[in-house]
């Protein structure tokens, strides 16, 4: 730069531009300034962000949690930190703080198939079983079958997961993970005989029967979060989200400030995460665990507002035994044609056509309304084992329920699921006319 050009500028050139270069420069220096403030911030968030990792690989949940949420308040737009704030808070059981900071991940772009998965665990935990199935349908492709399987489960659709399931199962690459986690989908759907079967391919048979005695525990939750929380291994506390510090920019719904006061400070103390449901916070392979699930409860399946579509579990689950279910008033309304929808009333397995249609007899003679309907059926394979699906369907959610609550009026058993494939029975298909 020719500095002596510059000093022989008259006084009345100086004079004239010196306020705009003063100004120019003051901007210039700001700016710099801020870049490297800026720069600084997301360094100490980057470091804050690998202590929250290392601390929860070392179980220090509720450390990992203010690392998190502090990497979070440095770099608020930064996807990645959000989601390593749902892990921690996952492994705290605060599942509604998780679901928060997930789908703020999600919305700053986080496509990783681990966080869909985490939220959906954190939203069949908070009851939320509709949106956790509507995302992990629109996460298929991101996540695993073995774990994609078991979370549709355990938001409610057994027999969908078993549908998922036993198609990875297939696979000859399929893995002890891709086994069990199919057998307790079955477990979930009432199919014990079935889930005994699947779970001795990889187990001894004892330890296959404690396994069974397991599940039998498993399905029996006390509170919407008790089935995620025992699988992860934590333990869920009260958590009225995250703190309003770290509300996402321009997130609609109000973020209600947690009970303890300060991002930094209000810790949940956790237990270590047990091998379940693959990954998120936890690595290791799902439901081989063998931890202790929650015990027994006297009010039977609990499962959010979609209990109806997991079968009673029999008194031994080893043996199914013929009880009448629990009756219920009946409903006294008029005859109305089921409106056309994708849902199904499945009455029963059996060892075959034959004997599903004997028993087909039985149930239209006991419960009227049935038999005004067409009775389906298909045949599966579980395993070894062989059996004939009976149910009626083609109908939206409400009225397969009450036609299920008819069924299970009448002392039946009965639940709702998605279609699977079902043709008109044979034996209902009238004579056939052989063409020419």
């Amino acid at each position: 730069m020719h500095w002596g050009k510059r000093i022989g500028l008259g006084m009345a050139a100086v004079t004239a531009i010196g306020g705009t270069l003063g100004g120019m420069a003051l901007h210039s220096s700001a700016a710099m300034a801020g870049d490297r403030d800026a720069a600084a911030q997301a360094r100490a968030a980057d470091k804050q962000a690998k202590l929250a990792e290392k601390a929860i690989r070392q179980n220090r949940h509720d450390e990992a949690v203010g690392r998190a949420e502090q990497a979070v308040l440095l770099a608020p737009d930064n996807g990645a930190h959000r989601s390593l704030l749902g892990r921690a808070y996952i492994v705290a059981g605060r599942f509604a703080s998780a679901a928060q900071a997930f789908e703020d991940a999600r919305a700053l772009g986080d496509k990783d198939g681990r966080s869909a998965l985490n939220l959906a665990l954190a939203k069949v935990a908070l009851g939320d079983w509709q949106g956790a199935r509507a995302l992990l349908d629109a996460s298929g492709n991101e996540i695993q079958p073995a774990d994609r399987g078991l979370a549709i489960a355990l938001a409610g659709d057994p027999m969908a997961a078993v549908a998922v399931l036993a198609e990875a199962a297939r696979d000859p690459a399929a893995t002890s993970k891709v086994r069990q986690n199919l057998a307790l989908s079955l477990a979930l759907a009432g199919k014990w005989q079935e889930a005994r079967t699947i779970a001795a391919i990889d187990l001894p048979p004892a330890e296959a029967d404690q396994r069974i005695m397991q599940w039998a525990q498993f399905a029996r939750p006390a509170s919407k979060s008790d089935q995620v929380a025992s699988l992860l291994g934590v333990t869920a506390v009260a958590d009225g989200g995250m703190p309003v510090q770290l509300a996402l920019r321009g997130r609609n719904e109000a973020v209600a400030v947690a009970s303890a006061p300060t991002p930094v400070e209000a810790f949940a103390p956790a237990i270590e995460p047990a091998p379940v449901v693959a990954e998120a916070p936890v690595e290791a392979t799902p439901v081989a665990s063998a931890e202790p699930v929650p015990g027994p409860r006297a009010s039977g399946i609990v499962f959010a507002e979609r209990r109806e579509i997991v079968q009673a579990i029999p008194a031994s689950p080893m043996r199914q035994v013929r009880t009448a279910a629990a009756t219920p008033a009946p409903v006294k309304a008029a005859f109305r044609a089921p409106a056309q929808g994708n849902y199904f009333v499945q009455l029963g397995a059996f060892e075959n056509a034959g004997v599903a249609r004997d028993a087909w007899g039985r149930l239209s003679r006991t419960v009227p309304a049935l038999a005004r309907q067409t009775p389906r059926g298909m045949s599966a394979t579980v395993g070894s084992e062989s059996y004939y699906r009976l149910s009626v369907g083609g109908y939206t959610r409400g009225d397969a329920d009450a036609l299920c609550r008819t069924v299970r009026a009448k002392g039946s058993r009965c639940f709702v699921r998605a279609a699977l494939g079902e043709q008109v029975a044979s034996w209902a298909r009238g004579p056939q006319v052989a063409s020419r």
